[in-house]
């Protein structure tokens, strides 16, 4: 990958802001789940996707104007990948929260 012009820094400054967004965004969606009014858990759910995206969109636009010459398409790529994993995963885990508290009731 290095050999492809990836910036190896962004990677990892990338993927650490990924995962605590996702843990701000997970415990937003999951007080949504377990809300009783649906308008909250609309709320909460939909708040958690935007600000995960917009603020993602905010990063890669920082880092393509910062590195306007040297911008690597593998990197935002890549930075792309990890978004979709960590936002899989969460929507894995809020599913099965849901199925349980389904079950519960």
């Amino acid at each position: 990958m290095l050999d492809n012009g990836v910036h190896h820094n962004v990677l990892l400054f990338g993927n650490l802001a990924l995962a605590l967004l996702s843990a701000f965004t997970y415990n937003m969606s999951r007080k949504g789940v377990q809300a009783e009014s649906n308008s909250v858990f609309m709320l909460r759910v939909y708040g958690a996707m935007i600000s995960r995206m917009m603020l993602c969109l905010a990063g890669m636009t920082i880092y393509a104007v910062v590195n306007r010459a040297n911008t690597s398409k593998y990197t935002i790529f890549t930075l792309m990948f990890f978004y979709a994993v960590y936002a899989i995963s969460e929507n894995v885990s809020l599913q099965k929260i849901t199925r349980e508290r389904k079950t519960s009731k």
